[in-house]
């Protein structure tokens, strides 16, 4: 990877994940406050978060179901894995202290967070070896794990179950 495509690869992430929560925040943030609660909820974290997730999961069928090799696959998939990992970063500063597993705050669901920051470097390494069987199946695998994870947030108790359907 040249310096130059590490370069424009940083900032179309920090770009997008910018800019989506600039767009979130014009509107009161990812919550209503009759949803969420005056401010309940909506930290910092939690809203980049949300952001780079939403756009990995809008993001990926693009990369998925195009041709594969050339350079904007590239940069587009360079741009998803950035996404992805800040998305599995934020993730460790969202937590309910007292509850969860063991009472450490964590959720069963924190758990991709430790599988993304596991598969991820080992997907892209893939990639960058030739292996590209290696490659798609751990980019395949994040993605559904992403809609995964996606989908049990929205189960009733949880934050965004609460600000999605008000349960």
């Amino acid at each position: 990877m040249t310096r130059t495509t590490l370069v424009i690869t940083a900032i179309l992430t920090v770009a997008i994940t910018a800019g989506l929560t600039a767009l979130a925040s014009l509107g009161g943030g990812f919550a209503s406050s009759e949803s969420a609660g005056e401010g309940h909820g909506q930290t910092l974290p939690i809203m980049i978060h949300l952001v780079t997730a939403l756009a990995a999961a809008v993001l990926g069928p693009f990369i998925l179901l195009r041709r594969k090799g050339d350079a904007l696959h590239k940069t587009l998939g360079r741009t998803w894995a950035g996404l992805m990992l800040v998305t599995a970063i934020t993730s460790i500063f969202i937590r309910s202290p007292g509850a969860g597993i063991a009472g450490t705050g964590f959720s069963w669901i924190h758990l991709f967070t430790v599988w993304t920051l596991a598969a991820l470097p080992v997907a892209v390494w893939g990639a960058r070896s030739g292996n590209i069987r290696l490659h798609r199946s751990g980019m395949i695998g994040l993605y559904v794990g992403l809609l995964i994870a996606g989908g049990f947030t929205l189960i009733p108790g949880r934050l965004l179950g609460r600000w999605v359907f008000g349960w």
